[in-house]
């Protein structure tokens, strides 16, 4: 119904204007008695077999939703009933946002993919962390990045305000230093500014009484040399994992006419080299650490390869907008179809 009805009805209209629509929609109708029940009888695949346990978190299944879809923590709950092991909101700033100027996303229908240069668009953490405090149980991440105008300089400080901010209120956390879509962010992904950010982090993190795992999401664009030294962070501040990939600005191979608009690409082109950027981690660090992986899961057997490759947990976000909640179902089903 998803794929035949109702999204070629959603992709006669702005793909923002349409994000935002179907949030409205989404609540509105899970306040109608009943239809949150519908929605999980539907969508979820409850199974122990499916429970994983990752940097010591238990999660009832290894799929979950990416960070950008639910940026200011406003729909996680009524997300969590298509199935979703767990949800991950952000990127959040310490000040709220406009981002960049609109039109800001673009759907690439023949690649089945986006491009998006929305910019850390969001209300500020404070906000979030009043919603946040309502969650009665599902799992959740917080992405956190920093605001446009922070100069490089002061980035640190903007990370930690996150960091404190949503401390009591997330699960897990993520630093975005690798959107295409903040000025000179992706400088903080070199080795030295990297290093630095992630051990102030880490050592704020294990001063309180229960520390919180701190994963760290990189580009797909870095170069194996990049990789390795990834690694070797990741081993000097012992962060907890990694999500492997954000978005890409690489456009080969591309047939849709919005191919030249500038922004981070995701979906199915991203496919083989997330699954390339986890295989190579994790086999270069002997699986020395967990793996999120995200970028270009469209079916089930995407999902599958990228566990194959190594990553412990998955994320959807682009295959999810392309294939509808289904996608959530038959992963899951797929999983325990391989055990």
């Amino acid at each position: 119904m998803y794929k035949l009805i109702i999204r070629p009805i959603f992709f006669w209209f702005d793909p923002e204007k349409v994000h935002y629509f179907t949030f409205s929609i989404i609540r509105l109708v899970s306040k109608i008695p009943g239809f949150s029940a519908l929605f999980r009888f539907l969508y979820q695949v409850n199974d122990h077999r499916l429970e994983t346990e990752v940097f010591g978190l238990k999660f009832k299944n290894p799929v979950g939703l990416a960070a950008g879809f639910d940026k200011d923590a406003k729909l996680y709950k009524e997300l969590s009933n298509f199935g979703f092991g767990f949800i991950e909101i952000g990127t959040l700033t310490p000040i709220g946002q406009e981002g960049n100027p609109k039109k800001r996303l673009f759907r690439l229908k023949e690649d089945a993919a986006i491009i998006n240069r929305m910019g850390f668009n969001n209300g500020g953490v404070h906000e979030a962390v009043q919603r946040l405090k309502q969650n009665t149980g599902v799992l959740i991440g917080g992405n956190i990045g920093k605001n446009k105008l922070t100069p490089n300089s002061d980035a640190i400080s903007d990370y930690e305000k996150c960091f404190d901010a949503l401390f009591d209120y997330v699960d897990y956390f993520v630093v975005n230093v690798s959107s295409p879509n903040t000025p000179n962010l992706r400088e903080l992904q070199d080795k030295e500014p990297l290093t630095q950010l992630l051990q102030t982090l880490q050592n704020k993190n294990i001063k309180t009484q229960s520390p919180k795992p701190i994963l760290l999401k990189i580009a797909p664009d870095l170069t194996n040399e990049q990789l390795l030294d990834i690694i070797d962070i990741i081993k000097e501040t012992k962060i907890a994992g990694v999500i492997a990939t954000n978005t890409s600005i690489a456009r080969e191979g591309l047939q849709s006419e919005n191919k030249t608009e500038t922004g981070g690409l995701s979906g199915k082109p991203l496919a083989k080299r997330s699954t390339e950027v986890i295989r190579f981690l994790s086999e270069k660090s002997n699986k020395a650490f967990p793996i999120i992986g995200v970028g270009g899961i469209h079916s089930p057997e995407d999902a599958i390869e990228k566990l194959a490759a190594g990553a412990s947990l998955i994320q959807l976000y682009t295959g999810f907008i392309y294939e509808g909640p289904s996608l959530v179902k038959a992963i899951n089903k797929k999983i325990l179809e391989n055990q």
